[in-house]
């Protein structure tokens, strides 16, 4: 998918690899200016679903995606701009993901959610730390955070089937 969107479009893109890379809501990416996301190495937000204020440490692909990015742009500049002004709504948000999902045969119900999904479900495999997942998406609980990444309770079943020390 990051191959066919940064032929299709630049900005299609990096709301792509910015998706995948900072575990936000699409909601939360979409108001950001050049300015929120510049010179920093956190992006500091207030999310629109808990109206909580978030520090989320930016990952260093994401910061070097980032920099190339916002090049030559203003510190005004919508960071997700649209055509008509101001930035990309959710549904074309939802539009971008869905559409290059379905031309890169990618299946299932696809949309923007799948993102901060995907970031979870790779951070989790890569740490194993569920408590550390469920600080960074702000569950309230590992059961929430381990049922939103998709991890069942057949697979830890199954896990525990193979263990044997």
């Amino acid at each position: 998918m990051k191959t066919y969107l940064l032929h299709k479009s630049y900005r299609d893109y990096f709301l792509f690899t910015f998706g995948i890379n900072s575990g936000l809501r699409i909601s939360d990416i979409l108001p950001l200016r050049v300015l929120d996301v510049q010179d920093t190495s956190y992006l500091r937000i207030r999310e629109k679903k808990t109206r909580n204020i978030r520090k989320i440490k930016m990952t260093p692909n994401l910061r070097s995606e980032i920099d190339k990015y916002i090049r030559g742009k203003a510190a005004s500049d919508a960071l997700f701009p649209s055509k008509k002004g101001g930035s990309i709504d959710r549904t074309q948000a939802w539009r971008i993901i869905h559409e290059a999902a379905e031309v890169c045969g990618v299946p299932g119900p696809i949309g923007t959610h799948t993102l901060r999904k995907t970031f979870g479900y790779h951070f989790y495999q890569k740490t194993k730390d569920v408590a550390m997942l469920q600080q960074i998406f702000g569950h309230s609980s590992p059961s929430i955070t381990l049922q939103y990444i998709g991890i069942s309770d057949d697979m830890v079943d199954q896990a525990l089937e193979d263990f044997s020390l």
